[in-house]
């Protein structure tokens, strides 16, 4: 025996018309039975013009099909007020029901069903009243064959496969046993929905996020188009693109669902939310992806993609594109992001800038620590991070190379001003390409180092052996690894022995010639595009393709250093705690003409000496050091010209 569906608050009109629907089936079951109804009364609503109807039953003569036209007769004009209340409540509420049934475009046998499915769904007595018009425990749940009693001939339509109710994803259908039998439900995310609880569908695609709605610009807009087509720029610029197209509209967007589950919880939550949804890729749509869009006409959706996608890969939808030229976070999106217009030199992409600015609430200090974060996972095991902790002093060169790695700062640090303010044209991009040519030892690592520290970068150095690959292609997808992370963060790519990757282009003579070629011609291509700082080192200059050297911004000529520049380099490479002893930075200035590099291998060898020795660094272990690093260098000095240096200074001249 059913209980009693007492309200013990205000109903609303779709819990009404449901209830009103269940009643008169039930009274009919009874009175068809010859069961009178007052004695199932517990059964009702505490309705008095339902009492009243019920109380008028009885009088019937005898059951049977025949009993069943007078019962409809008595209750339809208040179900007839019902469906009347419910249709106006449908238009004009802010319930989520009634919002939801908006969106999904529903018509009023549509929303008949969906109130019917929902009020069952939330209470276990219209469950127990259900069951009992269906003689069975085991069917709580409204039927087909009750939807066609219940709601007429229009009732099974409405939660057929194709229908909007089912477009929508808001009710499910049982796919298997007999037809009629087959129970009807509505989607748990709807049910939350109506009970107040706005937790997003968890069947949604992985890092699925709901995108506020941007405020309408001024000014008339054209209505949105059933499908928007953004590219170019970042995604988060392409976002904002696609929030000021769809103004007034929350943005639902996601990565392209991956299973039938993750489609039907997009277009679900997109309905039930009244979101445009926007599916963020890489390439062009599958034909699953462009089939599911075209079969939700009831949303409106935008494809963000970096490129242009190909028209034949697009969903048979009216549509509208957006190219988006400017990616660049201005003041304007750090203030948003920070709380401040300050972004300390750094040039970011709105993306970039949503990224560093999602940990501790966009503290500034915070962001410019995630700064160095960006590229450093994806660089991993191809690059090695170099910090950059030595500045102008430690690095010992003439006056006149100096000032080129001056200029190379500027040139980094000045390109808003020139490509964006004055206007000069970016070609072929706002990267800048530097070359530092020397002999090993020179200082091109270290002058690298320092422009880094100056623009307040991490220097990245390309471990060319995990770039370089034996396999045909391999090499030219480490590369777009490297350049793609460096372009995530704002870091210096450095390149040492550049020539192993930079070299000139030869004569095709064999297939191995061929692909060498093209991976040249990738990497030209590539710096082109690349909108960051990369260095080039080289040992020798004349090995660079020609390509190269025309895109290269700064070119540095790293020489040997003289006299004077070998005596500043002796007295910066022994730290302030070193135990030194009697050194005469003359002698070793004016007697070994060397390059930095050797100079510091030789520091380090007297002092791993003396540390050993428990002594401190003499001119005697330096010596010693030195002559080993000639050794090492392959210079044939004879014992007998270092055995004249050793005399030189134990006799102190």
């Amino acid at each position: 025996m059913a209980g009693p569906l007492r309200y013990d608050r205000e109903v609303t009109p779709w819990e009404r018309f449901a209830d009103l629907v269940l009643q008169r089936e039930a009274a009919l079951c009874r009175v068809v039975s010859g069961v009178p109804p007052r004695d199932f009364a517990g059964m009702y609503v505490d309705d008095d013009d339902l009492d009243t109807i019920l109380r008028s039953l009885p009088g019937l003569d005898g059951p049977g099909p025949e009993a069943a036209a007078p019962v409809r007769d008595l209750f339809a004009p208040l179900v007839d007020q019902a469906r009347a209340a419910l249709a106006l409540w449908c238009a004009q509420s802010a319930d989520a029901l009634a919002r939801a049934c908006r969106n999904a475009g529903l018509a009023p046998p549509d929303v008949e069903t969906i109130a019917l499915l929902t009020a069952v769904e939330l209470d276990p007595q219209r469950q127990r009243v259900v069951a009992y018009v269906q003689d069975s425990v085991q069917l709580p749940r409204p039927c087909l064959a009750l939807l066609a009693r219940a709601l007429g001939p229009a009732g099974p339509p409405t939660v057929a496969p194709g229908s909007p109710l089912r477009v929508a994803e808001l009710v499910t259908v049982e796919d298997s046993g007999p037809w009629a039998v087959r129970m009807c439900g509505v989607a748990p995310r709807l049910v939350w929905a109506v009970l107040g609880v706005g937790a997003p569908d968890p069947d949604l695609p992985p890092r699925t996020r709901r995108v506020p709605a941007q405020s309408s610009a001024r000014g008339r807009r054209p209505p949105p188009p059933a499908l928007l087509l953004v590219h170019g720029a970042d995604a988060e610029s392409r976002r904002r693109a696609v929030g000021a197209e769809l103004a007034g509209r929350p943005l639902l967007a996601t990565s392209v669902p991956e299973s039938a589950a993750e489609w039907a919880a997009v277009v679900r939550e997109a309905t039930v939310d009244g979101c445009a949804v926007l599916l963020e890729v890489t390439g062009p749509p599958e034909p699953t992806a462009a089939a599911r869009i075209e079969t939700a006409p009831h949303l409106t959706f935008a494809l963000s993609s970096p490129r242009e996608l190909p028209l034949e890969a697009l969903p048979e939808r009216r549509w509208r594109e957006v190219h988006v030229l400017d990616g660049e976070a201005g003041p304007e999106d750090w203030l948003a992001r920070t709380g401040s217009t300050e972004s300390g030199g750094a040039r970011l992409t709105r993306e970039q800038l949503r990224l560093v600015a999602g940990g501790d609430g966009g503290d500034p200090a915070a962001v410019q620590a995630n700064l160095r974060r960006l590229a450093g996972g994806h660089l991993d095991g191809l690059a090695v991070r170099v910090r950059a902790r030595r500045g102008w002093d430690d690095l010992v060169l003439p006056d006149a190379q100096k000032s080129q790695l001056r200029e190379l700062v500027a040139r980094y640090r000045r390109r808003r001003t020139v490509f964006g303010e004055w206007g000069f044209p970016a070609i072929p991009s706002t990267g800048v390409v530097a070359l530092f040519a020397g002999p090993s030892g020179t200082g091109k690592t270290l002058a690298a180092e320092v422009v880094a520290r100056e623009l307040a970068l991490d220097l990245y150095k390309v471990d060319l052996s995990s770039v370089v690959s034996k396999y045909i292609g391999e090499t030219e997808k480490n590369l777009e690894r490297i350049f793609a992370a460096a372009g995530a963060g704002d870091v210096v790519l450095f390149f040492d022995e550049a020539d192993a990757l930079f070299g000139k282009r030869s004569e095709v003579s064999s297939a191995h010639d061929r692909y060498a070629n093209i991976e040249v011609a990738y990497l030209l291509q590539r710096l082109e595009t690349f909108d960051g700082l990369v260095v080039l080192a080289t040992n020798l200059q004349r090995n660079i393709d020609d390509a190269f050297l025309r895109r290269i911004g700064v070119a540095v000529n790293v020489l040997a250093p003289d006299e004077e520049q070998r005596r500043r380099i002796w007295q910066l490479v022994f730290p302030a705690g070193a135990p030194v002893e009697d050194l005469d930075l003359d002698f070793l200035a004016r007697q070994f003409k060397v390059t930095g590099g050797v100079i510091r291998n030789a520091a380090l060898g007297a002092a791993f000496s003396a540390a050993d020795d428990g002594g401190p660094i003499t001119m005697e272990r330096l010596v010693l050091a030195m002559q080993r690093e000639f050794v090492k260098l392959g210079h044939l000095s004879t014992e007998t010209e270092f055995a004249r240096y050793f005399d030189v200074v134990r006799s102190g001249r």
